[in-house]
């Protein structure tokens, strides 16, 4: 039985939570434009995450880490325009919030008030963390949480390597997901875990679980929706599937246009005014 909004109302937090105790998948992904997130809604995804991701598949940075909150209020608000049914959720981008809880405050407030957002997504699970997630929900503002593989911490983390493996990772790990259900987070992205550990996690918490690389045993999966579409077919992690080949197909488009250009058969008589 799917628990998907009618048309004209928009998902909720509280749906998300349904959809958990119903067992019913939920779909998730990133978009960072009003034509992409368009389509993504119209596809009927659950959740769109305007990701912090988006300074390296839109700028071409290396990490996540140069982004900042105009660029995530930008982006924000292109997807606002396009996304009407889906529960709209925008990353916290670096040193937003790993100042103090009030900073942290001040700009999820700003992110929602200038972008229409209905959540925002905030990376880790330490205490630290925890504080600022109940700071958030104590104001109103709902909050997704982030834990396993935080890109925001790369440097820390040693690279961009599978988080849980070792026992005493996997306990932390765990002692955060309790952590942030506690603070009152309404779900959390699980990346780059074991799937075994995934799974128990899920098992776990009353709040719902999203994965990326972190298996089949949770309550949803997100991707960035370059990488699943073929676009940004140099980033080939072991956990992507594409579920399109959009790149190939773009390419093969422009040059296809090039070559009318220069053979003058475009534009033709059809696409000329009189």
């Amino acid at each position: 039985m799917s628990t998907q909004p009618g048309e004209g109302r928009r998902t909720t937090v509280r749906d998300l939570l349904d959809m958990k105790q119903r067992r019913e998948p939920i779909v998730a992904l990133t978009a960072y434009d009003f034509l992409f997130a368009r389509i993504v809604d119209e596809a009927g995804v659950d959740l769109v995450l305007v990701g912090d991701s988006v300074g390296q598949v839109f700028s071409g940075y290396e990490s996540t880490l140069p982004v900042t909150i105009e660029d995530m209020i930008y982006h924000a608000r292109a997807v606002r325009r396009g996304v009407k049914r889906a529960l709209l959720v925008v990353d916290m981008p670096f040193m937003s919030f790993q100042v103090s809880p009030q900073e942290t405050l001040r700009n999820a407030g700003r992110m929602l008030k200038e972008t229409g957002a209905e959540a925002v997504k905030l990376e880790g699970g330490d205490e630290a963390a925890a504080d600022h997630v109940r700071t958030l929900v104590r104001a109103g503002i709902p909050v997704l949480g982030h834990i396993g593989l935080t890109p925001q911490s790369v440097h820390v983390l040693g690279g961009y390597r599978v988080q849980g493996r070792e026992s005493i990772e996997a306990e932390r790990l765990s002692e955060e997901a309790g952590r942030l259900e506690e603070a009152g987070a309404f779900g959390l992205v699980l990346e780059v875990v074991p799937a075994t550990l995934a799974s128990s996690i899920t098992s776990m918490v009353t709040i719902p679980t999203i994965g990326i690389g972190a298996g089949a045993g949770v309550d949803g999966q997100v991707l960035v929706l370059p990488d699943l579409l073929g676009l940004n077919d140099a980033f080939k992690p072991k956990f992507l599937r594409r579920f399109a080949e959009l790149g190939d197909a773009a390419r093969a488009g422009v040059r296809e246009y090039a070559l009318a250009v220069r053979a003058r058969s475009y534009p033709d008589e059809e696409h000329s005014f009189e």
